[in-house]
C-alpha cells in the first residue's frame, strides 16, 4: 500500500495550493479518503473527507468554504484544492485511506503560509 502525497510548499497570505495524493496497493474506490493536518506543537486533525463514489464531503469549521476535496478513481487519486490560505494553515497534510478494517497513511507534505 503506497499513499504519495504532493504539490505543498511555500505560499503568501491568501495564495492558493492544490494537493494531491497517489494510492497504490489497495482498492481506491472502495476507500474512504481523506486529508488530516498537523501543525508544530500541535495534535494531527481532520481536515476533509470524500466518500468512496465523491457524492459526499464534509470538512472542518476551520477550512470550509476555503477547502474542496475531490477524488479520480480512475486514477486513484485525491486532491485537496486550498483556497485563501492564511498562516494557521500551515502544517504537515496527511492523506488517509480507509478500506475496511485497515487505516493508511501517506507521509506527508509540508505547507507553509506566510504573513
Amino acid at each position: 500500500v503506497q499513499l504519495v502525497e504532493s504539490g505543498g510548499g511555500m505560499v503568501q497570505f491568501g495564495g492558493s495550493l492544490r494537493l494531491s495524493c497517489a494510492a497504490s496497493g489497495f482498492i481506491f474506490s472502495k476507500s474512504v479518503m481523506s486529508w488530516y493536518r498537523q501543525a508544530p506543537g500541535k495534535e494531527r486533525e481532520l481536515v476533509a473527507v470524500i466518500t468512496r463514489t465523491g457524492g459526499s464531503t464534509n470538512y472542518a469549521d476551520s477550512v470550509k468554504g476555503r477547502f474542496t476535496i475531490s477524488r479520480d478513481n480512475a486514477k486513484n487519486t485525491v486532491s485537496l484544492q486550498m483556497n485563501s490560505l492564511k498562516p494557521e494553515d500551515t502544517a504537515v497534510y496527511f492523506c488517509n485511506a480507509a478500506w475496511g478494517p485497515s487505516d493508511y497513511w501517506g507521509k506527508g507534505t509540508l505547507v507553509t503560509v506566510s504573513s
